[in-house]
């Protein structure tokens, strides 16, 4: 993971100290069958060596917007392509070579026309909003996109908002009222163990937060305490939707976590910023 705060990317560690990348659902989740624009995207060096793994939405049928720590162009190691899954369950039968179902991570297996969301696409286009492990935090520019090779046109899509959507919501209600559904393929325990069905999940929680030293009105503060019914996000879960609860709305993309153990707070980074919004539009066509 990067060093100042913990991703929610699927790599083997996180981020270590005050903040960590995002990664799987965790708490009171349930199996998300609802958003089936969610999927699991697996990102590949150049010698088409697995790197790491994320969540995303499918905006358009040739747009998965997902995490700018998934897709950094400028780092060290960057990816060069990248293999979107959309099942539900898209590699819950990995045995460490290959999901016989899925082909995850390694290639794609669609062979059951039964199932609308048995869907496996590609991508050999990836941009991130100029995100710089980190630099700049609380506007860390954590927002990324993978142009995908096949269009996908039977899963539905899911909303972009509107310009400060949660700016002009929460001046007309309490944050706490502000309810979010987030979803993901992430890690679902880490204590006492690990635990990753490599599912799609989903929960609930609420806005804490949008204007502290962490959020300065780039992140959304989130509670993932699993009281009340409530849950949260952990590795894997970078790049999955935080939506406006009972809509397709994204108002945030997962991005970190304040502790290895995916406990207590969640943050997003917000999509409804005005220059976010553009900068999508302007690379989704």
């Amino acid at each position: 993971m990067r060093k100042l705060l913990t991703l929610a990317a699927g790599l083997v560690v996180g981020l270590a100290l005050m903040v960590t990348p995002a990664g799987a659902v965790t708490g009171n989740f349930e199996k998300d069958f609802e958003h089936q624009y969610v999927g699991l995207i697996v990102f590949y060096d150049a010698d088409g060596a697995f790197m790491w793994r994320c969540s995303g939405s499918l905006i358009a049928p040739t747009v998965f917007l997902t995490a700018g720590h998934c897709t950094e162009q400028d780092a060290a190691e960057s990816p060069v392509s990248a293999r979107v899954w959309f099942r539900q369950d898209a590699g819950v039968e990995f045995n460490g070579v290959i999901d016989p179902d899925t082909g995850y991570p390694e290639t794609c297996i669609t062979n059951d026309p039964g199932r609308v969301d048995d869907v496996c696409v590609t991508s050999h286009t990836l941009y991130d909003y100029g995100f710089d492990n980190f630099a700049g935090f609380p506007n860390h520019r954590d927002v990324g996109i993978a142009i995908l090779d096949t269009p996908v046109t039977t899963l539905g899509l899911a909303s972009l908002p509107a310009p400060n959507l949660l700016t002009t919501t929460a001046a007309s209600t309490k944050k706490n009222d502000i309810w979010l559904t987030s979803s993901g393929y992430g890690i679902s325990q880490v204590k006492p163990a690990v635990v990753s069905f490599r599912e799609r999940l989903m929960v609930d929680g609420y806005v804490v937060n949008l204007h502290n030293s962490l959020t300065d009105g780039f992140n959304i503060q989130s509670t993932a305490n699993p009281g009340g019914g409530k849950g949260g996000t952990c590795s894997g879960d970078s790049g999955g939707p935080v939506l406006l609860q009972g809509t397709n709305t994204i108002v945030g993309v997962t991005s970190f976590g304040l502790n290895a153990n995916c406990k207590g707070l969640d943050f997003s980074y917000r999509i409804d910023q005005p220059d976010v919004l553009a900068w999508i539009a302007a690379h989704s066509s």
